[in-house]
């Protein structure tokens, strides 16, 4: 087992992330030695349930069973959610907790947050993606019809599960999606300022074949990785007032892939993949690293067969970037590879862009 924490100065808080593959059986339990209150509402993945249900030992008056899909991120089950929190009377002392993959800890987290100003709310997260990056953070939000995450808080969780086991049952094209942000951690690493040199560009290369058929060791490893990383970027920056902004490495174009397709043609890794490898080509073009890295970076990306996406119309895509919640009135905010595992990020006009 490994137990990191993460500490919110400003607000003197801590909150372990508890690292570790055992049985699920007993997770309920778990779960109510972290809260003060004895009552909880779980708002879990319908393929989770499916997958897992009888043995999380949850009873069905606790459980609200959210359908899969970035488009139940939304304020119909938002509004659900606290419904169903205030028919059970959940007080202040008890917690709401996400069990499955982003968007049940996005929208779980959200409700928590308000619900009565803010309650316990506890990570449970089941795909590689939430694992190493929306459990870990408090970053919580709904979608709407101009955007995503347009509407959120943030909102850390009271602990994170993080259980390797959940892995095995996802299925290829979500492990992957989970990928392209792990990936994303390797080209980041330097200025995410951790104190210990992870190297996690060279884990990636040598381990590729060992992740793809998920040893749960390695994936163990892998996690922890991130989960320092994005650790070391959160404590210094809980609110993305300056350093976490690296963490949208490959998101301002991948983002806006996903808004012109509905968020229906390409999963969050794959959009973010293809915005990573955008951003690439944009600091070649502006002469900020060389054509060698781009292509070591390019060889890390192939080695996890990461699906193609063809490019978009310029002007379009342009728009949707200037939606970007990151974006300011007259520029684009892009985070771009300055050096190996280096970023920054650069506010650029759409002419300079393109």
């Amino acid at each position: 087992m490994v137990e990191l924490s993460v500490k919110i100065e400003q607000k003197e808080k801590y909150y372990p992330i508890i690292i570790k593959s055992e049985t699920i059986n007993d997770l309920a339990d778990k779960i109510l030695t972290f809260t003060a209150g004895k009552n909880y509402l779980a708002v879990i993945s319908q393929k989770v349930e499916k997958l897992y249900g009888k043995n999380l030992n949850i009873p069905k008056e606790n459980k609200f069973i959210l359908k899969d899909g970035e488009k139940e991120k939304n304020f119909k089950n938002y509004q659900k959610i606290l419904e169903c929190a205030l028919k059970m009377k959940l007080t202040r002392k008890d917690a709401i907790i996400a069990i499955g993959g982003g968007v049940v800890g996005d929208i779980a987290g959200f409700a928590a947050s308000t619900y009565m100003r803010g309650i316990d709310f506890i990570q449970v997260p089941t795909t590689l993606l939430a694992c190493v990056d929306s459990s870990v953070g408090g970053k919580v939000a709904i979608d709407t019809d101009f955007g995503k995450n347009l509407v959120g808080s943030f909102y850390q969780p009271k602990v994170v599960f993080i259980n390797p086991k959940f892995l095995k049952t996802l299925d290829d094209r979500q492990f992957k999606t989970g990928l392209g942000e792990v990936v994303k951690y390797s080209f980041i690493e330097k200025s995410c300022k951790c104190e210990e040199e992870l190297n996690l560009t060279n884990f990636l290369s040598e381990k590729s074949e060992q992740i793809l058929a998920r040893d749960e060791k390695t994936l163990s490893k892998l996690i922890e990785i991130c989960v320092k990383l994005k650790i070391s970027v959160v404590e210094k920056d809980e609110t993305e007032s300056g350093l976490r902004r690296i963490l949208n490495f490959g998101h301002t174009y991948g983002h806006a892939i996903e808004k012109i397709t509905k968020y229906k043609k390409y999963t969050h890794g794959e959009a973010i993949v293809e915005g990573m490898k955008f951003a690439f080509n944009l600091a070649v073009k502006r002469n900020l690293i060389d054509k060698n890295y781009k292509f070591l970076a390019e060889d890390v990306m192939k080695k996890y067969n990461f699906c193609e996406i063809p490019p978009f119309n310029p002007e379009k895509i342009t728009e949707l970037m200037k939606l970007d919640k990151k974006a300011l009135s007259d520029k684009i905010v892009f985070i771009l590879p300055t050096d190996y595992s280096s970023v920054e990020a650069f506010e650029l006009s759409p002419d300079e862009i393109f």
